[in-house]
Formats: structure tokens, C-alpha cells, sequence
């Protein structure tokens, strides 16, 4: 897998936690659907890159992101076409009852 650097530097900037601190060895969700998210989609995107290049190979992340940025197809899979090529396959899941959408990376 293709590798695009993540400053942590950039999500403190914004009061954001990271998304996540370790290698996940099996599948996993990451929420990208805080207020910091919806306040700043350059924010959920890095995070959601940060997600899938923490996510072993073989496995895959839910990317819960915001729905306040709209449909994830229009920029949040681009992004992570663009970061990882055909490393990782992109997939949009669903909308949430509560606004946000689900996008899939296997990795």
C-alpha cells in the first residue's frame, strides 16, 4: 500500500484527537463525525486517510464522516483514490439516520 504522509501537527491545530494511535489488526470504524469534522472537511479527510493507513492489510475501516460536507463521493473518495491508487478499494456503504455517511476501505 501506497503511503501519503499525515502531520499530527495539522489535527492538534484544530483541537482534533487523532482518529486513532495504533495499527488496527482487524476491521474497524473510525467517527469522523464530530463537530471538529463538520467545521473543517480538509480535517475529516486527513483523518480518514490517517484511518486507512492505519488499518492492516486484509482488513478493512468504516469511515463515518460528517454529512454537513455532503455526499463523500464528491470529495472524500477522490481524496483517498488519490492517497492510496488501487491499493485500497473505495466503496460508499450508506447514509446514517443521523445525516453522516459510511464509506469502506479495504485494505
Amino acid at each position: 500500500m501506497s503511503s501519503t504522509p499525515s502531520d499530527p501537527d495539522d489535527e492538534h491545530d484544530h483541537g482534533a484527537d487523532p482518529v486513532t494511535d495504533r495499527v488496527h489488526e482487524n476491521s474497524w470504524s473510525a467517527n469522523l463525525e464530530g463537530p471538529e469534522h463538520a467545521a473543517d472537511r480538509d480535517l475529516l479527510v486527513r483523518q480518514a486517510i490517517d484511518a486507512v493507513e492505519h488499518t492492516a492489510a486484509g482488513n478493512r475501516v468504516n469511515l463515518v464522516a460528517h454529512g454537513d460536507h455532503g455526499h463523500p463521493e464528491e470529495y472524500l473518495s477522490v481524496a483517498l483514490e488519490s492517497a492510496f491508487g488501487d491499493a485500497v478499494d473505495i466503496g460508499y456503504v450508506e447514509q446514517c439516520g443521523g445525516g453522516g455517511h459510511v464509506v469502506r476501505g479495504h485494505v
